[in-house]
């Protein structure tokens, strides 16, 4: 068997967003993080209770989004939604800010709005990454999406859904970091397909990269 690297792989949320997955595709991705020793596996909320049973008794951590994909729920359903998510067994997860408001400039209402799926994840020990979707936001708007997202005590940004225009670009990567610091991380997704494209992601700073050719990239280590 070949020799990857296990480095990369603990880079990676293997990811699997589509509306049409069945439990069979959400079993599948889930015995691939077993094998490579992904992160996480990141899934939509219905599925969460079948990942945290594929995957018990491994390292690997069960993300859920929230208020996935357009970020425009009511806080209360982000929260409920959170609460959920975590009772099911999600130990992550990656909620969509309010778009709309952050490009409006009502950013009390963006600041609040995860303020209150932070204060419910982090009191059952889970991590929340907050999503941005850059390709929605100019320069300025994704450094106080970044911003606020600290503000609020979240543990990483994110660059996308994934269903957005537009994914994950190094430029945008290099932004977040130099915007949110050391300490937080910085989550690159969407449109990451190669090893070539995961150590560019690396490289401008991100810590963690959500991808469903998470297979493929690791694999790539080992040529």
């Amino acid at each position: 068997m070949s020799v990857f690297d296990s480095s990369i792989a603990a880079l990676i949320d293997h990811t699997l967003l589509r509306p049409e997955a069945t439990a069979a595709d959400i079993r599948k991705v889930c015995a691939e993080a077993r094998q490579y020793g992904f992160a996480a596996v990141c899934v939509n909320p219905y599925w969460v209770r079948l990942v945290a049973g594929e995957l018990a008794g491994s390292e690997v951590k069960v993300c859920a989004v929230v208020g996935f994909p357009l970020g425009a729920n009511s806080t209360e359903i982000k929260v409920a939604e959170t609460a959920g998510v975590i009772r099911a067994g999600a130990q992550e997860i990656d909620m969509v800010l309010n778009v709309g408001e952050l490009r409006g400039g009502n950013y009390h209402a963006v600041r609040d709005d995860i303020v209150a799926v932070v204060e419910v994840a982090h009191a059952s020990g889970a991590i929340v990454k907050v999503i941005l979707e850059t390709a929605l936001l100019d320069s300025e708007q994704k450094v106080k999406g970044c911003q606020l997202a600290k503000e609020a005590h979240a543990d990483f940004v994110k660059t996308s859904t994934g269903f957005g225009p537009g994914g994950a670009t190094a430029e945008d990567v290099a932004l977040m970091r130099q915007t949110v610091g050391p300490a937080m991380g910085v989550k690159a997704s969407g449109g990451v397909r190669t090893l070539e494209d995961l150590k560019k992601m690396v490289a401008a700073g991100a810590s963690r990269v959500g991808a469903s050719a998470s297979v493929k990239i690791v694999e790539a280590t080992a040529a």
